[in-house]
């Protein structure tokens, strides 16, 4: 199965592969500041591209498979 992501997706996904990222929740902060696309975390984690996180702040952190999707990128 293929999943198509947007750009900004992939911005984010760039992002958190870079360690700017930080995720409680669906909450998820770039460089500190929230991000604007308030769904962006839970799409990605739905998605499987980035590791699903609880309530408290973590640093983000790519799957597998969001690994993979960059790569091919």
């Amino acid at each position: 199965m293929t999943t198509m992501i947007s750009h900004r997706d992939r911005a984010v996904l760039r992002a958190v592969a870079a360690g700017r990222c930080e995720i409680a929740g669906v909450c998820l902060s770039i460089d500190g500041v929230g991000c604007c696309d308030q769904f962006a975390a839970m799409r990605l984690a739905q998605a499987g591209l980035i590791a699903a996180a609880g309530p408290e702040p973590e640093r983000a952190r790519l799957t597998p498979s969001g690994q993979a999707l960059l790569a091919a990128a």
